[in-house]
């Protein structure tokens, strides 16, 4: 039986890229191994909640190095969008490597041309602080939480949203805010301004 698990992801040097936590394993085959009498070697079906599907080809962006310019999550389809995003946050660490925050008083320019729905939104907001690949929130708890720092910039910042009006269009689910519903557009101004974020909608 195996518990507390974490299955590791390495680059080529061996350094952990991210991990994550393994809720079940199953075995697949058992077979004497060739390391030595008494040793079995097996094949295992790992369950881990977080380690969603189409998070392969952004896990290898990462160990390759090759997630380096802005823009490689446009063409991606709704399921592996959130996919990128769960890979942008397990690997945040690794590829941060101690960064620390962008000072308060920052600007940063928010693309609003690819945002089609909330998870290419939060592809657009951790590119446009964090770089290519980057992660500031993947729900609205997250993008709270990242306001409060730690994630890459620091309060107050002003944010540039471009093309905001096609975003508008986009973002127009209804979505509960307390005890209220907002719709989802206005209900991110909402959080940018109760956490000192100046958005500017160009």
């Amino acid at each position: 039986m195996a518990g507390n698990a974490w299955f590791e992801l390495l680059d080529g040097d061996g350094a952990t890229m991210g991990s994550y936590f393994v809720g079940e394993v199953t075995v697949i085959e058992v077979k004497p191994s060739a390391s030595g009498a008494g040793l079995v070697d097996l094949t295992v079906e790992l369950w881990c909640e977080n380690a969603l599907p189409g998070a392969e080809r952004p896990w290898e962006l990462v160990r390759t190095g090759h997630l380096d310019h802005t823009g490689m999550w446009h063409e991606l389809a709704p399921e592996d969008r959130h996919a990128w995003l769960s890979v942008a946050l397990w690997s945040r660490e690794y590829r941060r490597r101690g960064k620390p925050d962008a000072p308060a008083g920052q600007v940063f320019t928010l693309d609003g041309r690819y945002i089609v729905d909330e998870d290419s939104f939060y592809c657009a907001i951790g590119e446009a602080v964090n770089g290519p690949g980057g992660y500031f929130g993947w729900n609205l708890d997250a993008l709270d939480d990242c306001l409060c720092g730690g994630w890459g910039a620091s309060t107050p910042f002003t944010l540039h949203w471009d093309f905001s009006a096609e975003a508008r269009t986009r973002l127009a689910e209804r979505v509960p805010a307390g005890d209220r519903e907002l719709v989802l557009f206005d209900l991110l101004l909402e959080i940018f301004e109760e956490r000192g974020v100046s958005v500017i909608l160009r």
